[in-house]
């Protein structure tokens, strides 16, 4: 049997990857006002972040349904396959339950399921990393040790524009700490143990870069191997300026710049930049 990788939207994969590596994705939802779009099916993220400055509310997310995920594993279990599910914080998100709750639905077949504790590519790099291993042939076992091992290893730090999307997406977490409407205030967040946490705050946004640089060296030490995503929310020049600067502190192995899709955007806004890396393992 061949091991297959199923994630979730929140990885923001392109397509032309899902496609190259035989990811299956399920999206989420995201909701304007009564209307519902699958997250980067039926709403780019280029759509969405153009919409978002119009919408009267902000807009908000939820989980797939169990069935949605069933429906994906009895596909790949009928054609003989073992299946490993890979998705993004269950304490963000609703999407690792519904993948649970598919799992123990499933017939004829097991589903083994990996938190990741991170979104967007903290999931993608999981994701991509256990195809390329399912395509060795290597076990499902010892590809979902290996994404346990990254997913300790992930660190994400990210500027956002405002905190207003997180608030009142209920995703801020400890990150209350730095809300004080303080002007030219810019807040630093984290993933830790697989929640948004305030790692700092700098004046102005310019300082933002280099203390995210000062934070990654903290973890990791300049020079090593590194695997990076600079993710970001309709500000691709300014990704681009955080990739070169990570490449000038790290080597980096694989090195990736993507926008964020319609839902990570619902709970950051536009304008976020972000850096989510770990050491090659």
């Amino acid at each position: 049997m061949a091991v297959r990788i199923v994630t979730d939207s929140t990885a923001d994969l392109p397509r032309a990857v899902q496609q190259e590596l035989g990811i299956s994705v399920v999206p989420l939802n995201v909701h304007f006002g009564d209307n519902v779009y699958h997250d980067q099916v039926d709403i780019s993220a280029e759509e969405f972040f153009v919409r978002l400055p119009t919408a009267h509310a902000v807009p908000r997310t939820s989980q797939p349904a169990p069935g949605d995920f069933l429906a994906v594993y009895q596909k790949l279990v009928s054609e003989g396959h073992e299946v490993l599910s890979v998705h993004i914080s269950a304490k963000l998100s609703g999407t690792f339950q519904s993948a649970t709750m598919a799992a123990g639905m499933l017939t004829g077949g097991k589903v083994t399921l990996v938190d990741t504790m991170s979104a967007s590519w903290g999931v993608g790099f999981c994701a991509t990393g256990a195809a390329r291993m399912a395509a060795e042939g290597r076990s499902v076992l010892e590809i979902a040790d290996w994404c346990r091992v990254v997913a300790q290893r992930l660190h994400v730090f990210f500027g956002v524009d405002t905190l207003e999307y997180l608030q009142k997406n209920g995703r801020i977490g400890k990150a209350q700490a730095v809300l004080g409407g303080l002007i030219g205030i810019k807040p630093i967040l984290g993933l830790v143990d697989g929640l948004v946490h305030a790692v700092d705050k700098v004046r102005g946004k310019s300082k933002v870069l280099p203390r995210v640089l000062e934070l990654a060296a903290e973890q990791v030490p300049p020079g090593r191997k590194v695997r990076l995503a600079i993710v970001h929310g309709a500000a691709e020049a300014e990704a681009r300026a955080w990739m070169d600067a990570m490449a000038r502190q790290y080597s980096v192995v694989e090195g990736i710049i993507s926008s964020i899709g319609p839902v990570i955007g619902c709970h950051t806004g536009p304008g976020v930049v972000g850096a989510i890396l770990f050491e090659d393992v």
